[in-house]
């Protein structure tokens, strides 16, 4: 009897398990209801709402992870409501520099960009990079000569630019804040993705943080840091204050523990972002798995994110006292 019981288990959890994940990240921060306003709150839930409708329209028609993770991520570019791509923050010196990367789980192949500064796109220049060079990671002059070479869509800088973003590089200048946004909210956007054939992909594109200098680069484009995927564990993209997130190896850390130790995607991620804390850092992480499970982790008020999967759950979500990850209510 019990081998009985264990089969119709088993074949309750394969009906009951999705066939294909999709998670999104618009970044972390200080997210209180009293400090996001309804016109911002509305037009940020709308735009997860239209990036997890890309990211499921692929995934949908049996397609790969690691095109829904780049269709979701691209929709999030373009929206000025997140730090990518329009939108963008600027450096000291009134620029807008692009960073980007994207990992398939499949082979664990892998494409990186930072310092951008003309490419609509920047998470579409990372999968150039991926596919059409023997390279992982090209910065600066290099990834503009290589994105146009690769015929993908130039745009002038003034596209990148917005209002509400040159208003906060003038306050932190002028306020002499310190070395992060002036609101501290980590902008940074993202995509996890788990395809029906079960294998998984991560995307993550940021500008990085107002009034970076020196050619700063943040976690979001090394892989690793902010950005990671394996078919044998997980993937994960992540947001927040990135000096941390690339000195606890975040994103690695998190696949590692689910590999290694055995950790649920939910332990694996509270317990890596509760390290990042202890370190100083904030911020937030999203992760699939290549069994279809979810999960989130922030250590902020709130982190701009939803869940899409094949199961029929849906998901855009901010503040902190909303449903969480793959276990409602953890912290």
């Amino acid at each position: 009897m019990s081998l009985i019981l264990g089969a119709l288990l088993m074949t309750a959890a394969a009906d009951t398990a999705p066939q294909w994940s999709l998670v999104i990240h618009g970044g972390a921060g200080v997210l209180d209801r009293d400090r996001v306003t309804k016109e911002q709150d509305a037009g940020a839930r709308a735009a997860l709402a239209q990036a997890l409708a890309a990211g499921e329209a692929v995934l949908a028609k049996g397609g790969a992870a690691v095109d829904a993770v780049e269709a979701a991520v691209k929709v999030l570019e373009d929206d000025p409501h997140f730090n990518a791509g329009r939108g963008a923050v600027f450096t000291y010196e009134g620029k807008n520099e692009l960073d980007a990367a994207i990992m398939d789980g499949r082979d664990r192949s892998a494409g990186a960009v930072a310092g951008v500064t003309r490419t609509r796109h920047p998470v579409s220049l990372a999968r150039a990079v991926k596919d059409d060079s023997p390279h992982v990671f090209l910065i600066a002059d290099g990834a503009d000569t290589f994105s146009r070479e690769q015929g993908l869509e130039q745009v002038d800088p003034s596209w990148f630019a917005t209002p509400e973003r040159r208003r906060q590089l003038e306050e932190l200048k002028a306020r002499k804040v310190g070395w992060f946004d002036v609101d501290m909210k980590y902008g940074t956007v993202g995509a996890v993705a788990r395809d029906a054939d079960g294998h998984v992909a991560a995307a993550t594109s940021t500008g990085g943080v107002t009034g970076k200098r020196w050619g700063r680069v943040g976690d979001a484009p090394l892989i690793g840091a902010g950005t990671y995927a394996d078919d044998r564990a997980c993937a994960v993209s992540a947001t927040g204050s990135g000096e941390f997130f690339i000195r606890a190896g975040v994103a690695h850390e998190i696949c590692a523990r689910v590999r290694f130790k055995g950790d649920t995607l939910q332990q694996a991620a509270d317990t890596v972002m509760a390290e990042v804390k202890t370190l100083g850092g904030s911020g937030g992480v999203i992760v699939t798995g290549p069994t279809g499970d979810v999960a989130w982790s922030f250590n902020t008020s709130g982190m701009y994110r939803g869940i899409a999967t094949s199961t029929g759950r849906r998901q855009v979500a901010v503040y902190g006292d909303e449903e969480r990850g793959g276990e409602p209510g953890a912290k």
